[in-house]
């Protein structure tokens, strides 16, 4: 459980990202989340529960391309 204040969102909410994380591994490409979240360098994310979200890192424009 979250002792943060304000707590940290839960691992349900949207916002699940913006938990604090209590354990970082940028060797192996991975952070756990106060949330108990484990979120990849990729995006991708899994949740306690078991539940696999998969990478939602932005596209890249295509090469040429001014915006």
């Amino acid at each position: 459980m979250c002792r943060h204040n304000p707590p940290c969102p839960t691992a349900e909410a949207p916002d699940r990202d913006a938990a604090r994380p209590i354990a970082h591994h940028p060797e192996q490409g991975w952070s756990l989340l106060c949330n108990q979240v484990l979120i990849f360098d990729d995006t991708g994310e899994l949740l306690p529960d078991g539940t696999i979200i998969p990478p939602h890192r932005p596209l890249a424009a295509p090469a040429g391309r001014v915006a």
